[in-house]
């Protein structure tokens, strides 16, 4: 666009990112509300972030306060229609996205075009998803609160107050190493478990498994299971549930792994990807069988809140038990010992093992091939848990069908093992 004035750019820009904030903005009013007071549209956003560009203009040409001013006269233009509106309830989303509109034109005359865009992009979404918020919120209890409280007091509390330093015997206990592993594990814990909140018993019976999978796999197989003896006429569905929930144990684990040492993440991705089969086989059986069938209530596992401290300070006593054991296996020159320490672990916390292995193949405490075997052999002790579980409590069907594909899966385990890295 040579030739162009630089000002007439930024405008038409703005101009753009302005409309485009009005459109959703007066999109949302006129599906939602009834209300005749105009808190501005497509043709208001866009003067705004015009005016935001001019002003900085003259801000840098003329008078350096004059952007200051503008914002004022415009956050108070919109305190004055709000007061107006406070017969029809109406929030400060307007107030907000007014002054962000404005300071949008100015970021653009700033030569600052790619954040200009992200923070439209960001007013939009957050203007156009104001519904689905309220619905999702209405949806949590007081339980849920606390969990998110929780979660901030594991991670932003907590952490930043634990030593950073390596102590106790062969220096395997670090405070801050320690507890940031229980935030990594709870920050994927409480994912899933915000996911299955939200969407409930609406979702759909394999997407529920999923995300069941996500937040406690165990939760998720014993409450699939004792419905299988509730209602035995479903049980295929239910083991589709619990091997699903099972399966999704071992992506989780690659992930969390990814975060703390990717080359061992890397060296994981064949041997998880073959342990998977037997489960992915029978969750693609299904989902064609499915249609001739009627299907299970999609009922929400039973998922408690992941993030009570208890269970922060159990896993964090888990995490330490192993890692001590690990590196004091190392040390006296018996490392092959990880592996019957791995399976144990396996039976009682898959996360645990699999950090811990993460954390000493990064600063090469271990090799890559011993570490690949501990976690695939957790997997297997993992899968033989659930195996048992299953049959424990399920119903005759779901017992045969479950412990077959999970048997499997152990098998492919250890056929997975023979892929470790050299």
């Amino acid at each position: 666009m040579t030739g162009v004035p630089p000002l007439l750019i930024s405008l038409l820009v703005s101009a753009c990112l302005g409309a485009l904030i009005g459109l959703v903005r007066q999109w949302r009013e006129q599906a939602l509300t009834e209300t005749d007071v105009d808190l501005g549209g497509v043709r208001t956003y866009t003067m705004w972030a015009l005016l935001g560009c001019l002003s900085a203009y003259a801000s840098r040409q003329f008078f350096l306060p004059v952007f200051a001013v503008v914002l004022v006269l415009v956050g108070v233009q919109q305190i004055a229609s709000v007061m107006r509106a406070a017969a029809q309830r109406t929030g400060s989303t307007s107030f907000a996205s007014a002054l962000i509109t404005v300071f949008v034109g100015a970021l653009v005359f700033w030569q600052q075009r790619e954040v200009a865009i992200v923070l439209a992009a960001a007013t939009m979404v957050l203007i156009g998803v104001k519904q689905p918020l309220h619905s999702w919120t209405r949806a949590f209890t007081a339980a849920d609160i606390r969990a998110t409280l929780q979660f901030v007091a594991i991670t932003g509390v907590i952490l930043p107050l634990v030593p950073n330093r390596d102590m106790g015997p062969y220096a395997a206990f670090n405070p801050y190493g320690t507890w940031l592993m229980v935030v990594l594990i709870s920050g994927v814990g409480f994912a899933g478990y915000i996911a299955v909140r939200l969407l409930g018993a609406g979702a759909g019976l394999l997407l529920t498994s999923v995300l069941g999978g996500v937040a406690s796999s165990t939760a998720t197989t014993l409450t699939f299971s004792r419905r299988s003896k509730e209602d035995p006429s479903q049980s295929l569905d239910y083991s589709m549930a619990v091997v699903t929930a099972s399966t999704v144990m071992l992506p989780r684990t690659l992930v969390i792994v990814a975060v703390i040492s990717p080359a061992l993440a890397k060296a994981l991705l064949l041997p998880v990807a073959i342990t998977a089969v037997p489960g992915l086989a029978f969750i693609v059986w299904w989902w064609f069988a499915r249609r001739h069938r009627t299907q299970a209530d999609n009922g929400t596992p039973v998922v408690s809140n992941p993030l009570q401290l208890s269970t922060a300070i159990k896993f964090a006593l888990l995490y330490s038990a192993i890692a001590f054991g690990v590196k004091a296996l190392t040390e006296s020159g018996n490392a092959g010992g990880t592996l019957p320490l791995s399976f144990v672990s396996g039976l009682t916390d898959m996360a645990a093992i699999a950090l811990s292995m993460a954390s000493n193949a990064a600063d090469q405490s271990i090799p890559l091939r011993l570490a690949t075997h501990a976690i695939v052999l957790a997997a297997i002790s993992n899968s033989l848990l659930k195996a048992g579980l299953a049959i424990g409590l399920g119903s005759p069907a779901l017992r045969k069908l479950t412990a077959l594909v999970l048997g499997l899966t152990a098998v492919g385990g250890g056929i997975a093992m023979l892929f470790a890295p050299a």
